[in-house]
């Protein structure tokens, strides 16, 4: 779908299509302020329906929390924005819920993984398809030389092959190389990319086996030596039964449309969108998703050094040369400084991530309809023993971009649940460790007026 498509579908959605929700802007201000009131933790209430398990992906916020926010701010036809949107959590549920959903992102595999979560899809199909590639496969595989290090060079040049070689068993290869063929042969689109998200997500497993990578799921994989090797066939017909189950169950009365870019820079009309739920990422990449999703991208022709470049624009990078720093409000600016005079990098580093999310909300800001909310979901981060105390950060500069800060309310995570990042050894200092207990919800809302007016 094209950029003018998109912007003129949400406009639709939003002015024409769409039924009114009976409620005053200060209606809706009420409602928010309530939501964040209540208990936010749903430690004891299910996450695997629907199409919610069909992909591992670290941090998501369990699918009840933007659910609330969509049930109680929006009406069925209107339209819900994540702009950044990663394992897809809330265009499944504005999806399940009847609205319209736009995401954006711009990880190749977390466009994949919500394009494939919020489709219907004839699941007897995406059965027998997946069958016949799985059959095809294990003909490709027996055919192929016991050494497949040629057939990777000629296929995905020399350095993807060699990071192929250095974390794929020998055997894993063949497999994985028979399958990708396999699965990049298949005609219909929507089964292909089914089919390629079921692939992703038997590499980027919980446990070590098709790779040599422990903590894969967790985004910080490490090498481990001596693995008790999994055939990647088996696997993959394991996974795949698992995601042809929640497609089956799957029942979506609602729209959904993805697209590549920065959250900083929607292609979407102004006063277009009626609630926004998201979750930023941490800052100084602490969870840095692509160093676990290059390990199923390369699988299907992205060249490993454009992945590694992709990794330097997201959000929370922790480059800053030639970077355009934002001037901050009062309680920011002294925040940056704090950690500055502590470790001066570090502070830069700080500096970039509040610098970007202030860019996001104004975007936010700039596509919400006067009268309507945005949600973020986020973590804060400690840096050099100094909790950088992200969420007021937030708030503050979200009120400087022209919201009003409706509340921050604090949740508690289920760590046996929230898949975060696991503390290796001698890493007392990592700062996402040292925070990861629990999460903010911070409820913005547009006035009617502006307040600069």
């Amino acid at each position: 779908m094209s950029f003018g498509t998109l912007w003129s579908l949400v406009e639709s959605t939003s002015e024409c299509d769409s039924p009114q929700i009976s409620l005053s802007a200060c209606d809706r201000l009420v409602r928010l302020e309530a939501i964040l009131a209540q208990a936010l933790d749903f430690h004891e209430e299910p996450s695997d329906y629907a199409s919610h398990n069909y992909h591992s992906f670290p941090a998501k916020f369990p699918p009840q929390l933007p659910r609330i926010f969509i049930e109680q701010l929006t009406a069925p036809g209107e339209t819900v924005l994540d702009p950044m949107v990663g394992s897809g959590t809330t265009l499944v549920e504005a999806a399940l819920l009847g609205r319209f959903g736009v995401g954006a992102d711009i990880d190749p595999l977390a466009r994949l993984l919500c394009a494939v979560k919020t489709r219907p899809l004839d699941y007897q199909q995406a059965l027998r398809v997946g069958h016949q590639v799985l059959s095809r496969a294990h003909e490709f595989a027996a055919s192929q030389p016991d050494s497949i290090h040629d057939l990777l060079v000629e296929r995905f040049g020399i350095e993807t092959a060699d990071f192929i070689d250095y974390w794929f068993p020998a055997d894993s290869q063949v497999e994985l190389f028979a399958l990708a063929n396999q699965i990049g042969l298949v005609q219909e689109l929507p089964v292909r990319q089914f089919l390629t998200l079921t692939f992703s997500a038997t590499v980027i497993g919980k446990t070590p086996g098709i790779t040599r990578a422990r903590d894969l799921s967790h985004t910080r994989p490490h090498r481990v030596k001596a693995v008790v090797p999994k055939s990647p066939l088996v696997e993959f017909k394991r996974r795949l039964d698992r995601n042809v189950a929640g497609l089956k169950r799957s029942r979506f009365r609602g729209q959904t449309s993805i697209i590549a870019c920065d959250a900083q820079q929607l292609p979407l009309a102004n006063d277009s969108i009626d609630l926004a739920v998201t979750s930023p990422p941490y800052a100084a990449n602490a969870i840095d998703y692509m160093r676990a999703h290059k390990f199923s991208l390369v699988w299907f022709g992205h060249p490993l050094p454009a992945l590694s470049a992709k990794r330097g624009e997201y959000i929370g990078g922790e480059a800053t040369r030639d970077f355009e720093f934002v001037a901050m409000p009062d309680g920011p600016a002294r925040m940056v400084e704090r950690i500055a005079r502590a470790d001066a990098k570090k502070g830069r580093v700080l500096h970039r991530y509040l610098s970007e999310m202030s860019g996001v909300l104004d975007e936010l800001r700039r596509v919400l309809k006067p009268g309507r909310s945005a949600v973020l979901v986020v973590g804060s981060s400690s840096m050099r023993g100094i909790d950088t105390q992200t969420p007021e950060c937030l708030g503050e500069i979200a009120q400087a971009a022209g919201f009003t800060l409706a509340g921050i309310a604090t949740r508690r995570l289920d760590r046996n649940r929230r898949l975060m990042p696991a503390r290796q050894q001698g890493e007392s200092d990592s700062q996402i460790e040292q925070r990861m207990f629990e999460e903010f919800v911070i409820g913005l809302f547009k006035p009617e007026r502006e307040t600069n007016e």
